[in-house]
């Protein structure tokens, strides 16, 4: 079987995708037949299935989330300037002014999404974070009156990261948006009682020399004390506890890449201890875990390639680059988180030198744990070969099946992958 090079100068993209896969399925059997991982083999037979859906061919956004907007009890989907009406996802609602950008040479407006109550007034808001540097706004639900874009409120002036999170934070129950600006890394909250004032900076770090397009950014238990530190490629900070929240977060140095897409504390390994799991550079290449080394009350850090920028570094021979979204999630039901990424269409456009000619496919990597040795695999499944990844990935269960679905906005479009679980689950 030719290599990845000759592949890619020998055959148009979509021949080389299917080539590829024969070339996993081949690395695959000959793993097999080198084991007794049973998991493995029962893994490849029962193969998800995934029917895709085009919502939109418009490039308005790359992020999106899914969310009860009407609070109907089922969950719409947020994309761009629309918000799309679950379970059916046919009719569309226009809540800011929409605006078509160019493919081949722009960035939109809208790499973030979240959804929350800011105001409490029993329904969800939008929220949406702009180019890195840029601004973030919250969209106030109008409550079904017949308004045509919804108000508009700011959240904060000057955002930095690429990968920018909602997450509760301060314990409050309400969304907090973590980010970092003029070399802070911090979060930034709502007030209660004032829910359209701008929100407040409280920065947890010391000044660093980061940029506005700085990459990687997560939020996660590492130490494993119940309470969410926050992530980044360059190390991580720990939560004081909710009582000494004000207070500098302490910050213990990790090289964990030059950054990639978002960043999870997950036990990967399932040996008691929270592993960092991250893409290593949003435009290059890398998929890799961070195994937590305990000595005593020291945390040190172990790195596992999954994927990197050649096709053996990863044992089913599968490469792509340009992951500027990760999403952890178990897609098949087994207990375990798996990931979610795919590669970003056009990053800088298509003159870039990232393989732009190379399917925008999306991927989910199977996590499976040999039980008699205690090693990890991640098995690569291929869901789309046509849509890839934007900035941020979505992931819920739409339709109400019992599996987990997934969103994906870029400047393809707008797509909706439904999980049909095992061959003979029922087709939606």
């Amino acid at each position: 079987m030719p290599d990845r090079l000759q592949l890619s100068q020998n055959y148009p993209p979509i021949l080389r995708n299917i080539m590829y896969s024969i070339k996993a399925n081949i690395i695959v059997l000959t793993l097999l037949l080198l084991s007794d991982l049973s998991a493995l083999c029962q893994s490849y037979s029962d193969e998800l299935k995934f029917n895709k859906r085009q919502l939109s061919t418009s490039f308005h956004a790359e992020g999106v989330a899914i969310g009860d907007i009407d609070m109907d009890g089922k969950d719409d989907i947020v994309s761009g300037p629309y918000w799309y009406q679950g379970p059916e996802f046919q009719k569309k609602t226009e809540f800011y002014p929409p605006k078509s950008f160019d493919k081949t040479k722009e960035y939109s407006d809208n790499f973030i999404v979240g959804i929350d109550d800011v105001n409490e007034d029993g329904r969800n808001d939008i929220l949406i974070v702009g180019f890195p540097g840029d601004t973030a706004f919250w969209y106030e639900n109008p409550q079904n009156k017949k308004i045509q874009h919804w108000k508009r409120f700011l959240i904060y002036p000057n955002v930095d990261n690429e990968s920018p999170a909602f997450a509760d934070i301060n314990q409050d129950g309400r969304l907090e948006l973590v980010f970092h600006t003029d070399g802070q890394l911090g979060y930034a909250s709502s007030d209660k009682n004032s829910p359209s004032s701008t929100w407040r900076f409280h920065a947890v770090s010391d000044k660093f020399e980061w940029d506005k397009f700085t990459h990687g950014l997560g939020v996660g238990d590492v130490d494993g004390d119940g309470v969410n530190d926050l992530i980044k490629n360059d190390g991580w900070w720990l939560h004081p506890g909710y009582n000494n929240i004000e207070s500098e977060w302490k910050y213990h140095q990790v090289d964990f890449g030059p950054g990639g897409a978002q960043m999870y504390a997950l036990d990967i390994n399932q040996d008691g201890f929270q592993d960092v799991v991250t893409s290593l550079d949003a435009h290059s290449y890398g998929l890799t875990w961070f195994q937590q080394v305990r000595e005593g009350d020291s945390i040190s850090f172990k790195k596992h390639i999954i994927m990197g920028d050649k096709p053996d570094d990863n044992p089913f021979g599968v490469r792509f680059s340009q992951l500027h979204a990760l999403r952890t999630v178990d897609v098949n039901n087994d207990g375990l988180s798996d990931l979610v990424t795919g590669k970003r269409v056009w990053t800088r456009g298509p003159q870039e030198g990232w393989e732009p000619d190379e399917p925008a496919v999306l991927y989910y990597f199977e996590r499976k744990i040999d039980k008699a040795s205690g090693k990890v695999y991640f098995l690569p499944f291929l869901i789309d070969s046509d849509s890839g990844v934007g900035t941020q990935i979505a992931s819920g269960d739409l339709n109400s099946d019992g599996f987990v679905d997934i969103v994906t906005a870029n400047k393809n479009g707008t797509f909706v992958f439904f999980n049909r679980g095992h061959p003979g689950a029922n087709d939606h």
